[in-house]
């Protein structure tokens, strides 16, 4: 996570950090809007639906269950690599082919 949001800040982005503890710090270096939630896992729901499009890159089980989230909130799901095969999750090859599905799936223009 930390070099999607080292890349969102290089690119003039703003990030948000929705973090499974209690405490600000453990955020990485680039998060701009920091969101403790002492959650735990169970801030996999509240990830999965903030956005209007999941994009999944690598991960373990909390990924899997994010992807399940936003696939059961109808939401567009893409996914590089492991996740590529799941029912409803759209494969794509390379972070561009990424951002050009996020682009196209959001409802509006992202640049």
């Amino acid at each position: 996570m930390e070099a999607v949001c080292r890349g969102i800040a290089e690119k003039g982005g703003r990030s948000i950090g929705i973090l499974r503890g209690t405490d600000p710090h453990e955020a990485n270096r680039w998060v701009d809007t920091v969101i403790p939630t002492g959650m735990g896992t169970s801030r996999n729901r509240i990830i999965a639906l903030s956005g209007r499009v999941v994009a999944a890159v690598g991960g373990k089980y909390g990924t899997l269950s994010e992807i399940a989230f936003a696939l059961q909130a109808g939401k567009p799901v893409c996914a590089i690599g492991k996740w590529a095969g799941i029912d409803g999750v759209v494969p794509v090859s390379s972070p561009e082919e990424a951002m050009d599905f996020i682009i196209k799936n959001s409802g509006r223009d992202l640049c």
